[in-house]
């Protein structure tokens, strides 16, 4: 933890010697200033290790010095690789403390992404998650923070993208002469991938394709996946949600209504979700999670006091 010559911590990366801020519709991550010139190497990116090793029975242990790249650097390739993620901007400020849970299913959903980020095994196999549930529930908040955790921490490689602009982003690729493995290439090696949306699209063969190609490839190579869906996991269907009284329901209500009635595994076939089951530890939020964005607009909308505080009171 880096401290200022005072010994208290620094104010604006409160020890972490990193800053992510919100860079147009990125997240990105810079070194905090008070890490800019680095103490340990003074500037020279390289310091002197002790070690120590039997070279003959006869000489016994040897002490010895090498030189090897100094923290400030690993701290700095870091950095690089999270700007390389592709988070949303506004999942720069998610982190797991920040995160609120308003029943047992978010916080149980909280706890396995909080577990499965501070217990990586970088020599292991690390089983992945799968997150469901309504929009506004936090899970691609979770995603983020666990992203951000494996990178700046952990110092793993890893990939953000939202599987719609995943098949847009191929279908330019087209245009310019690029073919669909060149871009899933990258996605299929990475360390640790996450996928939100996932189901979401028109089930086109193209998208099938794609998916199905996509998922294959780190199956077969056991590489780590996240998920984050709003379709529902359950085996059953749920009962369709009833119209309004009037008969009139918004384009996002029927949106919503079909979501409830619809299951992952319809949304990606059988094969995919077969191994999403063997890839992922599933946790699913109740339809009735509230909308976090909703409740805080809803609260933005409510009446408060007028300014200088209830009339009728004093000074």
């Amino acid at each position: 933890m880096v401290t200022k010559s005072s010994g208290a911590v620094c104010g604006v990366c409160e020890g972490r010697t990193y800053v992510i801020e919100r860079r147009g519709d990125r997240a990105h991550a810079r070194v905090c200033t008070c890490s800019e010139h680095c103490t340990l190497c003074e500037g020279r990116g390289y310091t002197y290790e002790v070690r120590e090793q039997t070279f003959s029975a006869k000489v016994g242990p040897k002490r010895y010095e090498v030189l090897v790249p100094c923290v400030c650097q690993h701290r700095m390739k870091r950095v690089a690789h999270f700007n390389e993620i592709g988070l949303p901007g506004v999942t720069s400020h998610a982190s797991f403390e920040n995160y609120r849970a308003a029943n047992e299913a978010q916080d149980r959903a909280r706890n396995l992404a909080m577990h499965f980020a501070h217990h990586y095994d970088k020599a292991g196999v690390n089983k992945g998650f799968m997150l469901s549930g309504p929009v506004g529930t936090g899970k691609t908040h979770l995603l983020a923070a666990t992203l951000k955790h494996l990178v700046l921490e952990v110092g793993l490689e890893a990939r953000y993208v939202e599987i719609s602009l995943l098949y847009a982003t191929i279908r330019r690729g087209f245009q310019e002469g690029k073919s669909g493995g060149e871009i899933i290439g990258p996605l299929s090696d990475v360390t640790v991938l996450a996928i939100d949306e996932m189901g979401k699209g028109r089930g086109s063969q193209f998208e099938m394709e794609t998916l199905d190609e996509l998922i294959a490839r780190r199956y077969n190579a056991g590489r780590t996946t996240l998920f984050a869906t709003n379709y529902s996991l359950e085996p059953e269907r749920r009962a369709p949600r009833s119209s309004a009284p009037s008969g009139y329901r918004s384009t996002e209500d029927a949106k919503s209504a079909a979501r409830d009635t619809e299951l992952l595994r319809e949304r990606v076939g059988e094969r995919i979700y077969s191994r999403l089951c063997e890839m992922c530890a599933f946790v699913e939020m109740p339809k009735d999670t509230p909308d976090r964005r909703r409740l805080i607009q809803e609260a933005d909308m409510r009446p408060g006091p007028p300014p200088g505080g209830p009339r009728g009171m004093g000074r």
